[in-house]
């Protein structure tokens, strides 16, 4: 009997076109409504702390895994020390360039050590069992090993090309984030904080925005308590943030402090100098928008628009060619 009714219902065209509307306009409703929806950001900084305490709770919970992680890790460091690569010139630039991409644990170093002397082997033996053992793709002896060769290069560069574009993500959002985070400085040093108070408080309020600036902020604040002097503190700062805003910042920063010039002034004028630079940058890529916009008209929107205007003729000319 409903199924009865429900095909009378289809059959009739506009049931169809009512109950369409229906749907159309309830699932607009609901779309506007997700749209206009108020998103505290506070109560979502506070689920996801919450939900990382619930990690770290069940994390120390699990003995087992953390003992199993600490065994990996003290192999790890038993080989590393053994080869006595941690005192050697390439452990200081390796270590750098991890301060830089964000990986300043202890065990760091010895991971990527490690990851640098197990990897090509790993490569070159999946290679060998993959090509050779199980001949998967049939290829000549000179293609095979060239391949396996090939897998074995790809292993020994692959962590440094995992560190290169954990670098290179790091850096655009340190650029995204100096121009407000010199903004909060500004009101800081005019509100009369000190150099170590403005960098703390800055940290805090552009950590919901930039998470990366309000971490280097943050470790900068701790170190200039810690050392003896500021520009120690300036210099690791340039050193882990290696982009030239962060090092107009200190080279500001290291020049009022030697001459005696108003902070306020000087981060002032430097913000400035930063918006425009911001400003310039979005008005060179609108600029080459249309020039970007060309490849893609011409692909997917000329053969639609040619078939729409054209087509109507084209048919019409066949039509008249089939009554000849």
């Amino acid at each position: 009997m409903n199924l009865d009714l429900f095909l009378d219902l289809v059959a009739d065209g506009e049931s169809v076109i009512l109950v369409s509307c229906a749907v159309t306009a309830v699932m607009c409703t609901l779309f506007v409504y997700r749209a206009l929806l108020y998103r505290d950001p506070v109560a979502d900084r506070i689920s996801s702390l919450s939900a990382r305490q619930r990690i770290l709770r069940a994390e120390l919970l699990a003995p087992k895994a953390r003992q199993r992680r600490e065994q990996s890790l003290g192999l790890m460091r038993q080989v590393i020390q053994r080869l006595d690569l941690l005192r050697s010139k390439e452990a200081k630039k390796a270590a750098v360039l991890l301060s830089r991409a964000g990986l300043r644990s202890k065990d760091a170093l010895v991971i990527y050590f490690f990851a640098k002397l197990t990897l090509p082997f790993a490569f070159g033996g999946l290679a060998i069992l993959y090509l050779y053992v199980l001949n998967a793709i049939h290829l000549e002896s000179g293609p095979r090993a060239l391949v396996s060769l090939t897998m074995v290069m790809l292993g020994a560069y692959a962590p440094n090309i995992y560190i290169k574009n954990a670098i290179g993500k790091r850096e655009f959002a340190l650029r995204r984030g100096v121009p407000d985070a010199l903004d909060l400085l500004v009101i800081c040093a005019e509100a009369g904080q000190s150099l170590d108070g403005a960098l703390k408080r800055v940290a805090q309020e552009i950590g919901k925005f930039s998470p990366v600036i309000a971490e280097e902020l943050a470790l900068t604040s701790v170190e200039i308590g810690l050392v003896a002097e500021r520009r120690t503190a300036l210099d690791n700062l340039v050193q882990r943030a290696n982009i030239p805003e962060i090092k107009n910042v200190v080279n500001t920063l290291i020049q009022t402090e030697k001459y005696g010039t108003p902070l306020a002034h000087s981060l002032r004028v430097l913000s400035a100098e930063y918006r425009s630079d911001r400003m310039m940058k979005a008005e060179e890529k609108a600029a080459r928008l249309p020039a970007i916009m060309t490849v893609p008209m011409i692909i997917f929107i000329l053969p639609p628009l040619f078939v729409v205007l054209l087509g109507p003729a084209v048919l019409r000319i066949f039509d008249m060619l089939k009554d000849y």
